[in-house]
């Protein structure tokens, strides 16, 4: 049996890689990936490069000085011009906007009767960058009128950031459970996608040998369970084969296209507009470097080593689970047509743990939710390790829920073959008949 086996687990493995369309998309697919990198890259470098100019028609005696330039934003002051002639020369020069500022007693009533105007509903940025100049100057006002110097409201006003720490005096930060979910939805989101995909590639090869007939001359030699075992086998190793190749080639292909072009990958998250001034609502400057130190740390501190052991365990037995199920699939229809309505029940599980789990984990890692779903064995290869960051044992994942979805993975996962078994046995010489839900239920019981 055992020999058998491995013949069949050799066939599928090597029909599978020496597939044209395997070999052209194991090429193309780390250009392609790195290519979009490099992309995102350049156009947000395009996109912080481009500088919006605003002309500036102020008829006041406030605001002379505020509307110094910036790396996206720049200012041309128009002088004894009406409001109509300033709309024109903005629209002739091509700018991106008209500020106008009219006349006016006192800050409040200039603020107040001041506009921007545009060609179409103007950018966010733009509108935050000089919603903070107006209120700089307003509050200044106020204070003034308040009796409050800029000096004393700065210090009635300083940022207090509560200070956060374990109970073995460590220094904790905000944030960090979200960003080490984030990791681990990442790990969940490859299993995800590598299930429906060769997943997706064992049900088409049940197929395409049950149409051809084929199938009728494999099975007087070997049985219906030994043939769907060696495909789902087979058809995993050279999904891994593939995937590790995309892995290391699109790493090496990234470090060397960012060594020789020179590309800023931060570009992709930068934020030019950061408003600036001592008034500006983010004269908070604290010490970044220290936070993004313990942001590093954080991230190091993270069992690598557990977490991608158990990235492994629940891919292998995710992707058993699952493969069982579409190589059923695959014997019950004729064609990929009549999978249609199969395929939906399957996917359903995986994308309510990417979502749901975002959501519970994010909020409340050990709630009730997060753990139900870290449990289910159809989702828990994708919700355990949205968890499994934080650690197993004290402050992370128990270790017996962990030990404990194993084993429910693993006794579903026998369940599930036994099961999916059935249907390919009776199946897998079926023709020319769309089978219900009704049939596979009587199918189960041959």
């Amino acid at each position: 049996m055992a020999n058998k086996l491995g013949l069949i687990i050799k066939r599928e493995y090597l029909a599978k890689v020496r597939n044209r369309s395997f070999i052209v998309m194991t090429i193309l697919s780390p250009l392609l990936i790195v290519g979009m990198i490099v992309l995102i890259a350049y156009l947000a470098k395009i996109n912080d490069n481009e500088t919006r100019v605003i002309s500036v028609l102020n008829e006041s005696s406030f605001f002379q000085e505020e509307f110094k330039p910036t790396k996206s934003l720049s200012f041309v002051q128009l002088d004894h011009l009406t409001l109509e002639q300033a709309k024109d020369s903005t629209n002739a020069l091509e700018y991106y906007g008209l500020l106008h500022i009219p006349k006016g007693d006192t800050v409040e009533e200039v603020a107040r009767a001041t506009y921007l105007f545009t060609k179409d509903n103007p950018n966010s940025s733009v509108t935050q960058k000089l919603e903070s100049i107006f209120q700089r100057q307003l509050r200044q006002d106020r204070l003034e009128k308040l009796g409050v110097s800029s000096d004393q409201f700065s210090n009635v006003e300083a940022p207090f950031e509560i200070n956060l720490a374990t109970f073995d005096g460590e220094r904790s930060i905000k944030g960090i459970n979200e960003i080490k979910a984030f990791i681990g939805g990442g790990f969940g989101y490859a299993i995800m996608m590598f299930i429906i995909i060769y997943g997706g590639f064992v049900m088409r090869s049940v197929i395409e040998e049950k149409t051809s007939r084929i199938i009728e001359v494999i099975i007087s030699s070997v049985k219906p369970f030994q043939l769907m075992l060696g495909k789902i086998v087979g058809n995993s190793l050279a999904g891994l084969t593939q995937f590790t190749i995309w892995i290391i080639s699109a790493s090496v292909l990234l470090s060397l296209v960012v060594m020789v072009l020179g590309i800023d990958l931060s570009a992709m998250s930068g934020d030019p507009n950061m408003p600036a001034g001592p008034m500006g609502g983010m004269s908070q400057l604290a010490p970044m470097d220290s936070d993004m130190m313990m942001y590093t740390k954080e991230i190091l501190d993270i069992p690598w080593g557990v977490l991608i052991i158990s990235f492994f365990i629940y891919f292998v037995l995710g992707y058993l689970i699952y493969s069982s199920i579409y190589a059923a699939i695959g014997a019950a229809v004729d064609n990929e047509t009549d999978t249609q309505q199969f395929i939906f029940p399957i996917i359903l599980p995986l994308m309510l743990a990417i979502y749901v789990g975002f959501f519970s984990v994010f909020s409340n890692p050990h709630g009730p939710i997060a753990v139900g779903f870290s449990l289910f064995p159809l989702t828990s290869p994708i919700v355990m390790l949205m968890r499994l960051p934080g650690g197993i044992g004290e402050g992370g994942v128990p270790l017996w829920q962990f030990l404990l979805s194993i084993f429910l993975l693993i006794v579903t996962f026998l369940g599930i073959v036994s099961l999916a078994a059935k249907i390919y046995r009776v199946g897998i010489l079926m023709y020319g008949k769309k089978p219900t839900y009704k049939e596979l239920v009587k199918w189960l019981r041959y």
